[in-house]
């Protein structure tokens, strides 16, 4: 795999402006430099209209990777795109977290729930292989046609929030073949940093789980602070990894400036009701629909 090799410069004056160059080198150095394009051995970047530094590699359409400085607010977080047009893509759910969280399960536990009254399908992510898909087909959540199997080759969060091509298609393709009511595209297992474009998702949830440690909630980044909604799964893990959920609560209630969340145990359908009743109430307040 090419190394993947960040510069970053920062330059202060006096009136405090901030300027952020960003560029990014995959195995090779930057050859010349001219007309505002970053000239390389097979890729370029250059500086788009809104100032971010744009580049292209490895087919990818043109995109950016730009540092995160906070953790985020969830009161400040991106708004759901309110001229949408549901008619070209259904209200589509995006669930994030760390590898081994529940993501998969999650999104099994969400077709069970709503595929006798809504009209579902799914797309999931993993880097090399198509293994979440092949288990919601094993499993039975949906039928085999209604589930798309995408394999990134890259970061996760590549596919989620800088270059969202590669899950738009297959969406939009699902949605209007089986004129889906809710879409759920599931992100590779990914770090705290990682957390989906507006573009991509109406409505984000956030899933951790108590093996890692009380500690996760107060570490924060976006998916914890700016999801719509954070799931804390598997607590009856708790006692066995000396977790204390009277901490995490009290963390997820700081870092989200009181944004809800849910104890789980989704493997045994403990808080999926809660959650699939977060996830109709979006839907219905995006897209003015009651709910079956």
């Amino acid at each position: 795999m090419a190394s993947h090799d960040h510069h970053h410069e920062h330059n202060h004056d006096h009136d405090h402006d901030h300027h952020h160059d960003h560029t990014h080198t995959h195995g090779f150095m930057l050859s010349s430099f001219h007309g505002g394009i970053r000239e390389t051995g097979n890729a370029s970047s250059w500086v788009g209209a809104d100032g971010k530094v744009y580049h292209s590699h490895d087919g990818l359409a043109p995109h950016s990777h730009e540092p995160i400085y906070s953790p985020g607010y969830f009161t400040r977080r991106a708004p759901p795109i309110l001229t949408r047009d549901f008619n070209d893509r259904a209200f589509t759910i995006g669930i994030g977290g760390p590898v081994g969280t529940g993501k998969t399960a999650l999104m099994l536990a969400i077709c069970k729930v709503l595929r006798e009254k809504y009209s579902l399908a799914a797309v999931t992510n993993d880097i090399f292989t198509k293994e979440d898909g092949e288990f919601l087909i094993k499993n039975g959540a949906l039928p085999e046609e209604r589930i798309r199997a995408v394999e990134t080759g890259g970061c996760p969060h590549a596919a989620i929030r800088e270059d969202i091509s590669i899950n738009l298609g297959p969406l939009e393709e699902l949605s209007k073949l089986f004129k889906a009511d809710l879409l759920l595209c599931e992100s590779g297992g990914d770090n705290l940093a990682a957390n989906f474009s507006r573009e991509l998702a109406d409505y984000i949830i956030y899933i951790i789980d108590v093996s890692g440690g009380d500690k996760i909630p107060r570490k924060g980044g976006p998916g914890i602070t700016q999801a719509d909604l954070l799931v804390i799964n598997k607590t009856d893990l708790a006692a066995a990894v000396g977790a204390d959920l009277a901490v995490m609560e009290r963390d997820a209630m700081r870092m989200r400036d009181g944004g809800p969340f849910v104890f789980a145990q989704v493997k045994h359908g403990l808080g999926v009701e809660e959650i699939v009743n977060h996830i109709l109430q979006a839907w219905e307040a995006a897209t003015g629909n009651n709910r079956h």
